[in-house]
């Protein structure tokens, strides 16, 4: 999968940009706030409706203006697609081929991206939250069954966290229609739990070998999965069976706290330095190292269910990593596979990793290919 073409209007700093992509390697190249990192934004919200920074999303629009538009031309295998989102103060609107697309399940996955920013060390350092939400948007894009079943299993969580507090409340005895819920629940939770399994063992499967490439340590990096319902045995009816016992057994706690307190909503993971939590055991750059290692090792994952490879995304990568580190990233991902890196310079970078890149220099908003 590459993206061949972009076009801006009304986004951010940009009034008008129009620029052709190179099938491998592209290199944004400016100073901070000069609108490197409003690029990748765009192509983000192409993919997954939602931008990857912080903030009110009225900010996308240029100021003084009504309106944005985002507009991308995407080539999948043989395939050639026209994204485009447009912007308004209170909504946004998806179209594929100029076709309206109303839900969000029909919409995406039409782009796949792996982004890296700064930021992404919180998925280390910060809440479960941060972690979860990273699981969702990757697996979201992977596997239409997963959004939908995820959606869902939200529908249900929040119907039945209403229902535990008036049955608190009310002192209501028939409770008939709460375990309904809960096995409904209970279904959902099951493809949810195999799916999430079944990818953290797919990504375990490469990141060490990625870390060490990158690295040259012979430490080993690994993710564990963490959920808080004692489920050892992920079969349908292992899952089925610990979640029912679980909810079973803490009825009355839920009753009093007036929340589902089992799921996957309440999942985790950690990464692993030969058994150590990196969290509190890692420096600063082995957890920037072991992030990308792990959004390195969900390309293959994507080749092999979907037949296709991302388009990598590079925020300010080279930035904190040393110049072995920042060759030995180009070197592996200069092949077979469209990227796009922002950065402030190319100092200390071996030029036949980029010989063959298209660079471009931008500049407030303005963008020009060298």
């Amino acid at each position: 999968m590459e993206i061949s073409n972009l076009k801006l209007v009304n986004f951010r700093n940009y009034n008008k940009l129009n620029i052709s992509l190179n099938s491998n390697m592209n290199i944004f190249i400016g100073n901070n706030a000069s609108g490197k990192t409003n690029i990748l934004e765009s192509i983000v919200l192409l993919a997954i409706t939602k931008s990857h920074r912080f903030g009110n999303e009225d900010n996308l629009i240029k100021f003084g203006k009504e309106k944005a538009k985002i507009t991308c031309k995407v080539k999948d295998n043989k395939l050639i697609k026209e994204l485009s989102i447009e912007i308004d103060k209170n909504k946004k609107s998806f179209f594929v081929n100029k076709t309206r697309i109303n839900r969000l399940s029909n919409y995406i996955s039409n782009l796949n991206i792996i982004s890296f920013t700064p930021d992404d060390l919180s998925i280390i350092k910060s809440s479960p939250n941060i972690r979860r939400n990273t699981l969702n948007i990757q697996l979201s894009q992977l596997s239409k069954k997963y959004l939908n079943t995820l959606n869902t299993y939200n529908r249900i969580l929040k119907n039945r966290n209403e229902y535990l507090k008036m049955l608190f409340t009310n002192s209501i005895s028939d409770k008939s229609y709460f375990d309904i819920l809960t096995d409904k629940l209970i279904e959902n939770a099951i493809i949810i739990y195999k799916i999430r399994k079944e990818y953290i063992d797919k990504i375990n499967e490469n990141i060490n070998s990625i870390y060490k490439e990158l690295t040259g340590d012979y430490k080993k990096l690994s993710i564990n999965y963490i959920n808080n319902a004692n489920i050892k045995d992920f079969s349908d009816e292992g899952i089925r069976a610990s979640l029912s016992k679980i909810f079973k057994s803490n009825y009355y706690r839920e009753l009093n706290t007036g929340m589902t307190l089992y799921g996957p909503h309440r999942d985790d993971f950690e990464f692993l330095i030969d058994s150590n939590n990196l969290k509190i055991f890692g420096s600063e750059g082995q957890q920037r190292i072991a992030i990308i290692s792990f959004k390195l090792s969900e390309i293959d994952i994507f080749n092999e269910i979907l037949g296709t490879r991302p388009v990598l995304l590079f925020d300010d990568v080279f930035s904190e990593l040393d110049i072995k580190k920042r060759n030995r990233l180009l070197k592996f991902i200069n092949h077979d596979i469209q990227s796009i890196v922002t950065t402030t310079d190319l100092k200390n970078i071996n030029k036949r990793y980029i010989k063959d890149s298209y660079v471009f220099d931008v500049e407030n908003g303005i963008v020009t290919r060298k």
